[in-house]
């Protein structure tokens, strides 16, 4: 072909140059998903349902502690297994909406933290195993046959023992002598509040306090609760676990220091933050151990074979500035007995 002749490609020439050209684009463009179904390839997965906000401190600590102890036991996230997260932050009309989520991801086991979130994932998971934590009333919620023998794919942690609501009235009790009325505060729709309550009740007589069932659902909610225990003299406050209250826990520390009333609460973040005391279990060690038990299940174990296990620490946390500022006397026998005295 002499100089200045163009190139002349017939129309077969020019369909194969074609058909080549868009095969190596498809070719790149595919990669970075055939990449990624690579990577998946031959990975555990595990499922995380969790109560609370994804940018709540707590709840980064707890996730951080599952995930710390899955890699000290071996497995490493992106090489061997993934995990996915999702957090419903006390939101109720989503909890059932992210199991489903979950539970369509195929996982090979699942962690729920709660009472309502597992009994959400216990309705469309039905063989996949799960491991549950804080959960107060495993037994009654219908989650396990048994503690010593759960016997079918879910088992877990304790968050509390039966009769702890009892334990905090007579906390209440001992720092507040004068007590005459305590409210019980939580979201039904978040915790299984009857079982507080009736642990409430069973000492509640004996020791002279008049039990003030507050049932909330919101901000709103939680703030007359509060307002309505002042009307006659001597009230106090009970806060069981629960996301409601978890979420609004500014609200009530603040409430409670405005208008002195004493508060006993289930977490010790409450007393850090100017709540009066606490009676509680590690919350961060249960999700240590959950990762134990999810460990067993992806070696082999089944759920049904792995006994629900009971805090076997608890904690009490005291404030003494809190307590200052109410005009309380904390007891000597109550310094004594306290983990940890926030001055």
């Amino acid at each position: 072909m002499n100089e200045g002749e163009g190139v002349v490609i017939s129309s077969i020439e020019r369909r194969v140059f074609l058909t080549t050209l868009g095969s190596a684009a498809a070719a790149l463009l595919l990669r970075p998903l055939t990449t990624l179904a690579q990577q998946f390839e031959g990975m555990r997965r595990i499922g995380v349902l969790m109560n609370s906000a994804a940018d709540d401190p707590e709840s980064k600590a707890q996730i951080a502690g599952f995930r710390q102890q899955l890699q000290q036991l071996g497995w490493r996230e992106d090489q061997n297994l993934h995990v996915e997260v999702r957090y419903a932050a006390g939101r109720a009309d989503q909890y059932q909406v992210l199991a489903k989520e979950l539970v369509a991801m195929q996982p090979d086991a699942m962690l729920a933290q709660g009472t309502l979130l597992v009994a959400a994932l216990q309705r469309v998971a039905h063989t996949v195993p799960i491991v549950f934590t804080n959960v107060s009333d495993p037994v009654g919620s219908g989650f396990v046959a048994s503690l010593a023998r759960p016997g079918g794919n879910l088992t877990g942690f304790l968050l509390y023992e039966d009769g702890i609501a009892g334990k905090w009235l007579a906390m209440l009790k001992e720092i507040a002598p004068q007590l005459q009325r305590a409210a019980i505060i939580a979201n039904p729709k978040d915790t299984p509040y009857a079982y507080f309550l009736r642990s409430a009740q069973a000492v509640a007589p004996g020791l002279g306090i008049e039990l003030v069932p507050s049932r909330v659902e919101n901000a709103a909610d939680i703030q007359q609760a509060i307002e309505s225990i002042t009307r006659l003299p001597n009230g106090g406050l009970v806060l069981p676990p629960d996301p409601t209250t978890i979420s609004h826990r500014d609200l009530i520390i603040a409430l409670a220091a405005k208008l002195r009333l004493p508060a006993v609460y289930a977490y010790r973040y409450f007393v850090t933050a100017g709540g009066l005391m606490c009676y509680d279990t590690d919350i961060v060690e249960q999700f240590h151990q959950a990762a134990g038990y999810v460990d067993r299940i992806l070696r082999g174990e089944k759920p049904a074979d792995l006994p629900v296990q009971a805090p076997t620490k608890y904690e009490t946390v005291v404030n003494l500035k809190t307590a200052k500022a109410l005009g309380l006397a904390v007891p000597q026998t109550l310094l004594v007995a306290a983990d940890e005295v926030i001055e």
